[in-house]
């Protein structure tokens, strides 16, 4: 089997083509992809804990740790104790990070709106039930099972 045919190779170079797109768009507004889906996960009016973050992007404590630094130098955002939990930090949107969320949003939005544009309605469903079993799947730890 060659890797062009296999399904965890196409699913990667999708994502990687996706990102390098994104990531286009987003040094022209002087952030990075990373960066976009951060302030994407972040409530514009509430905050998010700092530890809801990572799970929602799939990233590592660490790993955030050293971006929401990154971001909180750039000025996109600003972090207060939680009003309810003093041990947790809540992390909160500067005027710019804002903007710039906003901007991830319509990047994100817009590829959307043209891949729907494309490729008809039934199937982008497939594809979709497709993609939520390999999830499902893998998240039961039962891609090896199933195969029995």
């Amino acid at each position: 089997m060659k890797r062009e045919e296999t399904i965890d190779y196409n699913i990667k170079a999708s994502w990687h083509a996706i990102y390098r797109m994104y990531n286009q768009q987003a040094i022209k507004n002087n952030i990075t992809t990373s960066i976009g889906f951060v302030l994407l996960n972040i409530d514009a009016e509430n905050g998010t804990p700092a530890t809801k973050i990572a799970p929602l992007m799939g990233l590592e404590a660490r790993s955030l740790t050293r971006m929401l630094k990154s971001m909180e130098e750039k000025n996109l955002i600003y972090k207060e104790p939680d009003l309810i939990d003093k041990r947790s930090v809540r992390i909160f949107l500067t005027e710019e990070g804002k903007v710039k969320k906003e901007i991830s949003r319509k990047t994100v939005k817009t590829f959307n709106n043209v891949i729907k544009e494309v490729i008809p309605a039934e199937k982008l469903a497939i594809f979709f039930d497709v993609l939520h079993e390999v999830n499902r799947l893998i998240e039961e730890k039962n891609v090896y099972a199933a195969h029995k």
